[in-house]
């Protein structure tokens, strides 16, 4: 070693012209991002800020000085100063010419579309002036609609832009998608051309969020619960998760977190729900079930030495990860929590002990969930999520499916009142609420565990009950938890767990939170070579990135802005509870104390607890795929 102090080198600034506009920009900066820095619009459809560059559509051309042919801006790095035209008479013509090519092989009609409005394809060509067909149009279909499971596929409306396969295979690391074929025959097909159900797919729709056509949708489920409100024998209830009700008013024309709970509660009683509630409230059960888990688990390991449930426990909330995990590490499911998603134990609870109190016949009840979530369709048809003894949730519907049901039912969100949940499932806390962030199941087991334990408020660790370390869009983060040596009396609610605290004093809880499956297989990858994450006590996953909030269901377009925006929106609802008296940790949630004093008598992860809540992991790995789908 010389000694001497190194310094950081410094980044050159390379100026260049776009338009007549002096701009500066680091070197190797891409065209693209450069002009959108710069508030100079460049037409793209393969271009997505979350994928690495494609350069196929060629939408993104344009004219640099000294180039002999326009060049695609998403694939230009700025090297050195440039003379850079992007709306030339030549290029202007020369994007027209593509939209009209594209136009001649996207076979369907705008109006029946469920992009419709909402189509990059369709924008571009209104934007351009393209209002007929010169190189012809389609009207026949090509490709049959494959509509076997929760992503519905129609290759007649793809113009092969390519997001999905890049969407899959580096957001997810799964890779379900490619391109097949040549020339004419291009086309983007399944792995082994199989249908969706028959394949490796998790649900997670995070193709659909960056599909810029109708070419991927997901299952619309609106037809058979319209149906269902409509039949005067079937009492119609919907339980609504927290993600959906921060980004639904983008659907309606407001920015990214805009809060919509309260008005969206009307909005579904005038589409004619007969009861609408909080999954906030099922959120705050599975709190207490998987973290009085978690508890067990850590006494079983370090205590009694029973490798029976081995550590560190996964999160099971997300039907994505779990089913990623079945198909490529179904070695490992005995890490999950057993505990169901809240949709699930929403959906047994309203068969029974809902039914029972309010004397109404479960086959006569319609239970419905409003998710931000793809895979909860595949989920809640799973054939062992039946533990009432009919199917717990009927459908799952979209913020996207909600959003067509409430402008069907002549309504225009913004303008609606607001109103309460109904009761009993109306009493919720700010920790169902965080479930829609990445890091918010961990978020929120925390407030809880630490509770039980410690006899502390979790204020009195952490500013306000923020537990910082496991927020964030990092995509894997570890923190730990010091337990300390003065430990309180175990709750009369889970004394029949454990005896005492005493062999967690001083202990160092360590914790994982990963979003977006590729980032889970980094950390199942550390885990397997005995790194960091492999000393975990309790792992959080989200299959899609920034957890919930953007989800496969959620309103399009998604972006990194988009996702911190609606994630502001979750953690000051959790705050705004706090500020007005509502409870904030599930332990303290008055409803969850009712139904384990009235109907689940045993307590958390009790007899009947665990026949109602939670799933035998022998069952999970049976069900591989997805022939269960309606």
């Amino acid at each position: 070693m010389s000694g001497k102090k190194k310094t950081a080198k410094k980044t050159e600034i390379v100026t260049i012209t776009i338009d007549g506009k002096d701009i500066s920009v680091p070197h190797g900066t891409i065209l693209l991002e450069a002009a959108r820095e710069n508030d100079i619009h460049i037409p793209t459809l393969c271009y997505h800020e979350d994928l690495s560059a494609f350069g196929g559509c060629r939408l993104c051309i344009v004219e640099v000085e000294g180039q002999r042919v326009p060049v695609a801006s998403c694939t230009f790095p700025v090297t050195s100063p440039i003379n850079v035209e992007t709306t030339s008479d030549r290029i202007r013509r020369a994007r027209r010419h593509t939209i009209e090519l594209l136009l001649s092989e996207h076979c369907g009609d705008c109006y029946s579309c469920k992009r419709n409005g909402n189509c990059e394809l369709q924008k571009l060509a209104r934007d351009y002036g393209v209002d007929s067909y010169p190189f012809g149009h389609p009207t026949e279909k090509s490709y049959p609609i494959d509509d076997s499971g929760a992503i519905v596929r129609d290759m007649d409306k793809c113009i092969q832009c390519g997001r999905c396969i890049r969407t899959c295979e580096e957001l997810q690391g799964i890779g379900i998608f490619k391109f097949s074929g040549r020339g004419d025959n291009k086309t983007v097909s399944t792995y082994l051309d199989k249908d969706m159900a028959e394949i490796a797919c998790i649900n997670c729709g995070q193709c659909i969020t960056r599909c810029p056509t109708g070419a991927l949708t997901e299952r619309d489920d609106t037809p058979e619960i319209w149906a269902a409100i409509e039949d005067p024998s079937k009492h119609v209830v919907i339980q609504t998760a927290p993600s959906p009700r921060v980004a639904i008013g983008e659907e309606f024309g407001l920015p990214a977190g805009s809060a919509m709970t309260w008005e969206l509660n009307t909005a579904l009683r005038r589409c004619g729900f007969d009861k609408v509630f909080d999954t906030n409230f099922s959120a705050d059960l599975t709190i207490i079930e998987e973290g009085t888990e978690l508890i067990l688990r850590l006494y079983k390991n370090l205590v009694e030495n029973d490798p029976s449930m081995p550590l560190p426990q996964f999160t099971s909330c997300c039907p994505g990860w779990v089913k990623f995990m079945e198909h490529e590490h179904p070695d490992m499911l005995d890490h999950f929590s057993t505990a169901k998603s809240p949709q699930q134990m929403f959906g047994a609870v309203i068969k029974t002990w809902y039914a029972k109190m309010n004397n109404i016949d479960p086959a006569d009840i319609v239970s419905v969930s409003l998710m931000p979530c793809t895979a909860k369709k595949f989920e809640c048809n799973r054939p062992e999520m039946n533990d009432s003894g009919y199917q717990d949730v009927d459908y799952s519907i979209t913020t996207r499916e909600a959003t067509r049901m409430i402008r069907q039912a002549g309504m225009h969100l913004p303008d609606i009142p607001k109103s309460e949940f109904d009761d009993p499932f109306g009493t919720a806390t700010g920790s169902g609420i965080i479930f829609g962030a990445t890091g918010g199941v961990m978020e929120a087991a925390l407030r809880s565990v630490i509770e039980f334990v410690t006899g502390l408020k979790v204020e009195d660790i952490f500013d306000h009950a923020d537990i910082i370390p496991v927020r964030g869009f990092e995509g894997c983060r570890y923190a730990e938890i010091n337990i300390p040596e003065k430990l309180g009396q175990v709750p009369e609610l889970i004394q029949h767990l454990v005896p005492n605290w005493d062999w967690l004093k001083g202990v160092t809880l360590k914790v994982g939170v990963a979003h977006g499956i590729d980032n889970a297989r980094k950390i199942l990858d550390d885990i397997a070579a005995g790194g960091t994450f492999s000393q975990c006590h309790f792992i959080e996953v989200m299959a899609c990135p920034g957890g919930c909030l953007s989800g496969g269901g959620m309103p399009i377009p998604t972006d990194q802005a988009i996702r911190e925006a609606r994630a502001k929106a979750i953690y000051d609802e959790d705050t705004e509870y706090g500020k007005t008296g509502r409870a904030r940790k599930s332990h303290e949630n008055p409803v969850i104390l009712k139904i384990y004093n009235e109907f689940l008598t045993e307590g958390p992860c009790g007899h009947k607890s665990h026949d109602l809540l939670h799933v035998e992991y022998t069952q999970r790995g049976k069900f591989m795929t997805g022939d269960n789908q309606k």
